[in-house]
């Protein structure tokens, strides 16, 4: 009940409508992520032109790169952790396309975690492969003069803090957290645009 009420908020949110480029999580239930596959699937079986970009592990030192899915049934499978990631190469045998080579920015992220605070802290499994790719992808919008996407973080009531989670200097907060309540912004330029779309 809970996953379908954020599905239903998100569903309805402009924000999520009006975006065409983003990057989402493949959740996975053994980690007790809110889950996305009704996300993906809605985000893939609208005829509006979507470019939806979910993440691949491809190391054990943080690195991690968002590639190019356009079917969940045949572009994933299962990595070595047991979370599902796109293969490398698409069904025609062509490296996916991913968003740090991309020559549009993306316009939203949604980001796992296991706890959040009320000031835009998240914190991740420890891996930081997140942060890394975030840290990265941010630095390349800024390059090219593109407005930062929003991060909206996906979660459970109980996974939400009072007290601030433990963060590094390197770790990037989110700009909003949205649960079965609806959604929490952190900082003005999330509060306008999501409250103008």
């Amino acid at each position: 009940m809970t996953d379908e009420a954020i599905q239903k908020h998100l569903f309805s949110a402009e924000w999520y409508q009006n975006s065409k480029r983003i990057c989402a999580y493949v959740s996975c239930a053994s980690l007790r992520e809110v889950v996305t596959s009704h996300i993906l699937s809605d985000l893939l079986g609208k005829q509006r032109q979507y470019a939806v970009y979910v993440p691949r592990v491809e190391d054990m030192e943080s690195q991690m790169r968002m590639l190019h899915i356009t079917n969940m049934d045949d572009d994933l499978i299962l990595n070595h952790m047991n979370i599902l990631e796109p293969t490398p190469l698409d069904s025609s045998g062509n490296p996916r396309d991913e968003v740090m080579q991309a020559n549009e920015p993306l316009d939203l992220l949604l980001l796992p975690g296991l706890a959040f605070d009320r000031k835009g802290g998240r914190l991740g499994r420890g891996g930081g492969y997140y942060d890394v790719f975030l840290q990265n992808y941010l630095l390349l919008a800024k390059d090219k003069g593109w407005k930062s996407p929003l991060l909206v973080a996906l979660a459970y009531s109980p996974q939400i803090r009072d007290d601030p989670v433990p963060v590094d200097p390197t770790d990037v907060n989110i700009d909003a957290l949205l649960s079965c309540n609806g959604i929490l912004t952190f900082n003005s330029e999330a509060e306008e645009q999501i409250s103008t779309t």
